[in-house]
């Protein structure tokens, strides 16, 4: 069996609605990539109140990385006017892609970037794990029943004395 080429297997672009127009963001280089996903670890290390890599932050910082992950479409945007937050929103969108996957950069594309609109709640969990409504009381799980314990002295050996 032999591999079929990688390019037909990858999707490598994602489209964004924004204002009536589609803008396609393609892949970007495996440097750029890499680059991203090490800032991605680097904040949310920083985020979860450890010590983040100064350096990854400091080089993201020097970069535009919204303009090196956006590609051609981060120009035609603000050729278009696009607003900053959606512009914003877009990259973040193209970053989520870039550091996992399509499916999480779609979901994050839909909450708008509200955290609390991206895990559904407890209910809503529940009802799609099919968990049970209410909770039922507990059974003795190894089929047997409880004896009462005999009296003292009332054993095998108080039996043979008497």
């Amino acid at each position: 069996m032999a591999f079929e080429e990688l390019g037909e297997l990858l999707d490598e672009s994602i489209e964004l609605p924004i204002a009536g127009r589609l803008y396609t963001v393609p892949a970007p280089s495996a440097e750029i990539g890499l680059r991203t996903q090490a800032l991605i670890h680097a904040a949310a290390v920083a985020a979860d109140g450890g010590r983040a890599d100064e350096q990854v932050l400091g080089d993201a910082a020097e970069r535009d990385l919204y303009r090196d992950v956006l590609g051609p479409a981060h120009d035609e945007m603000i050729a278009d006017g696009v607003k900053w937050p959606t512009l914003k929103h877009a990259a973040i969108t193209a970053m989520v892609w870039i550091a996992q996957d399509k499916t999480a950069a779609e979901r994050y594309w839909t909450a708008a970037g509200d955290p609390s609109r991206l895990a559904p709640n407890r209910q809503a969990r529940r009802s799609q794990s099919g968990a049970a409504s209410s909770t039922s009381s507990r059974g003795s799980t190894s089929g047997t029943s409880t004896r009462p314990a005999p009296g003292r002295g009332a054993g095998k050996k108080a039996r043979k004395r008497r």
